[in-house]
């Protein structure tokens, strides 16, 4: 039986965690001369009471969605998957050859062969290390980092040798055709007569279908025959077995659905935001998932909150870097100690909170 409800799991151990990371980063901030209230202000300024901030911060929060979701499953089976990059690159080759060489009439056909397109290639992509463990016990923490770069080497070659138009010095595909556009959160404000909301910022529609997936995750995991032997065999593997489930059909399924999930990261990157495919186009949010896993203890709800507040700190470290002498590197060291604090030490911040709700259960009984 679990000594402290869900919710203060969920919700109030990363908040602790969260305000630990910030004095600290307050500290820091102090220490090369800058004051934290001020940069505080300048993040929240930036970030919250402009429309392009908002749109910039929902831009990384998509990403950050499908990844911390997809480490999130993967936990879930007791599983470390540190392939999110690689599948993120591969998810992003599916989603340019789809846009590319099938010619769709909106938009609107395009997201969802889009989509369908990422989803396959980076449940390929996983289903490979996944079927190593499964079946020849490699560590799936070693064999998904290892993906990651044979990926980085793939998508290279297509860029450079496949993709890449005829004259072109850029290691980059075509642009995508204007039906494959996806409609940023600028237009939508604009139906609405506000034309200068948004403005240049590149947060689309895929927020959308990054919400949707936060749903579909939580419906699987909770609520699904398959969701409770995902969680049965993470929890007990010897347990699971007795049970009668298959340890190698639910490995290979989580971990492809985790590198589905992870490939749907590229509708927003590559079909929202560039319109072709670039390289390093994931930008780190394959790692940066496994924070916002960890800090919304591999739930939906806390992943979508975890992302959120991720994507905070990069557009609001980016308004710093912009307007104040703090340089760029200390924002990540910022990053750094939340995902430290909501990681590594958050036992340091549950074992009184454990302690407290224990000794309110002696008192009741």
């Amino acid at each position: 039986m679990d000594i402290m409800p869900k919710w203060v799991d969920i919700i109030v151990v990363p908040l602790i965690s969260v305000f630990l990371a910030a004095f600290l980063s307050a500290l820091l901030i102090l220490a090369i001369g800058e004051s934290p209230i001020a940069a505080l202000n300048l993040m929240i300024e930036g970030t919250l009471f402009r429309s392009a901030g908002w749109g910039y911060m929902l831009y990384y929060t998509t990403n950050f969605i499908f990844t911390g979701l997809a480490v999130s499953v993967a936990f879930h089976a007791a599983l470390f998957n540190i392939g999110g990059e690689g599948q993120a690159m591969i998810g992003g080759l599916g989603v340019a050859l789809v846009c590319l060489f099938i010619p769709w009439p909106h938009w609107t056909l395009a997201i969802i062969g889009a989509s369908v397109a990422a989803a396959l290639f980076g449940m390929i992509w996983a289903g490979l290390p996944a079927y190593l463990q499964a079946k020849r016990g490699s560590h799936i923490v070693i064999t998904t980092i290892m993906f990651n770069f044979i990926a980085a080497g793939v998508l290279n070659f297509f860029l450079v040798d496949v993709l890449k138009p005829k004259g072109s010095m850029d290691p980059a595909s075509a642009n995508f055709p204007a039906t494959t556009h996806l409609p940023t959160f600028q237009d939508l404000a604009s139906l609405f007569g506000f034309e200068k909301a948004f403005r240049s910022a590149p947060a689309n529609v895929s927020f959308f279908i990054a919400l949707l997936a936060c749903v579909a995750v939580w419906y699987l995991i909770w609520r699904s025959p398959l969701g409770y032997e995902i969680r049965a065999l993470g929890k007990s593997g010897p347990a699971a077995r007795y049970a009668g489930v298959r340890p190698v059909k639910i490995i290979m399924i989580a971990m492809m659905i985790s590198g589905a999930l992870c490939g749907m990261m590229a509708i927003n990157t590559t079909q929202g935001e560039s319109e072709r495919l670039i390289l390093n186009f994931t930008e780190g949010a394959g790692f940066i998932g496994i924070a916002v896993a960890l800090m919304g203890r591999s739930h939906p709800f806390g992943v979508l909150m975890a992302a959120l507040l991720f994507g905070f700190l990069y557009q609001g470290g980016a308004e710093l870097a912009l307007w104040t002498k703090i340089p760029r590197e200390l924002i990540v060291v910022i990053q750094a100690l939340v995902i430290l604090f909501t990681g590594a030490l958050s036992l340091m911040v549950r074992a009184p909170l454990e302690s407290f709700f224990m000794s309110l259960q002696k008192a009741k009984g």
